[in-house]
């Protein structure tokens, strides 16, 4: 789908109305179909994601969009020149015609227009820092919670080593200087700002710092105790259970969860969940039917049923 329109609304995909959570959902929607990583050797989906990223850095940016809707900024950021007529510069004496003030050249602003000229030619050439630039990168779970390197090809088919800090978060905005749209003049480059987007884990769930999981034991474990394995983000451990353990209860460990940028973790807190086999065991049925004191026993009780 391609995103090179000269308007931003368009490349993005929303009205011009568009509240910021839709010109963010539309602008991730687009960067997903069309970034380098999933389109090797495309072209065309460089040059639209570099347009794509170019109009997201416009709209997301509340004086930037109310600038560009007013005219004062072009789709690219760059200042647009104020329109001047040939009567902007006509002399303020009431005895002189329309637009001009008697001398030469009078329809041309006289003296002024030329001294103007002239003082920008003194000034140089046009000077301005180059545009950022913002991207989208997905990355895995334990990747954001351990930090890590992960090699991104830019646009232009730059590729990068881009390092993820230990404990990195779902939006989270990396800044790579000078990675983003050229400076005219020989002015510096601009940036490239990579939003990270953290994917789902099967049964790690983040709290702050800390890991959250549901850890399946056996009966026989939860009723007599003992040594069980645990994962966790810094490797398995192993972890003792209590005898007489319920499913519910929620056992710490320190130190195991995520890592932070002083070299220090969060902690691992493991939910535990009683799961029978997938096979009916004939004894422990026998059993079950046979205890007495399992049959008085009213789990619920504290429910009022």
């Amino acid at each position: 789908m391609p995103t090179s329109s000269g308007d931003p609304y368009e490349t993005i995909g929303v009205k011009r109305d568009a509240s910021q959570s839709e010109i963010q959902a539309a602008y991730r929607r687009r960067a997903k179909k069309l970034h380098p990583d999933l389109n090797p050797g495309n072209k065309q989906a460089e040059q639209d994601f570099k347009a794509l990223s170019a109009a997201y850095e416009i709209l997301r940016d509340e004086d930037k969009r109310g600038r560009f809707d007013r005219g004062e900024i072009g789709a690219n950021g760059a200042e647009r020149a104020e329109r001047r007529y040939y009567r902007d510069f006509a002399d303020a004496d009431a005895n002189a015609g329309a637009y001009g003030n008697g001398e030469g050249f009078a329809d041309l602003g006289g003296d002024d227009i030329f001294a103007e000229f002239f003082s920008r030619q003194r000034r140089g050439p046009f000077r301005r820092r180059g545009a950022d630039v913002r991207y989208a990168l997905e990355i895995d779970f334990l990747e954001a919670v351990n930090g890590g390197t992960h090699q991104v090809t830019l646009p232009e088919g730059q590729t990068l080593d881009i390092r993820i800090p230990p404990g990195a978060r779902d939006g989270q905005t990396l800044r790579l200087r000078g990675k983003g749209s050229a400076g005219e003049g020989g002015e510096e480059a601009g940036d490239a700002l990579i939003e990270l987007h953290v994917r789902a884990h099967p049964f790690y769930r983040r709290d702050g710092d800390d890991i959250r999981l549901d850890l399946p034991i056996s009966l026989r474990e939860a009723v007599l105790g003992g040594k069980v394995k645990v994962p966790t983000p810094a490797g398995p451990v192993v972890m003792s259970v209590p005898a007489n353990s319920s499913s519910g209860r929620t056992l710490r460990l320190k130190g195991k969860g995520v890592a932070r940028r002083d070299g220090t973790r969060g902690d691992v807190y493991a939910t535990l969940k009683i799961v029978l086999p997938d096979q009916q065991d004939a004894t422990l049925k026998a059993f079950i039917a046979g205890w007495s004191a399992g049959k008085d026993f009213n789990p619920r009780q504290a429910m009022g049923v």
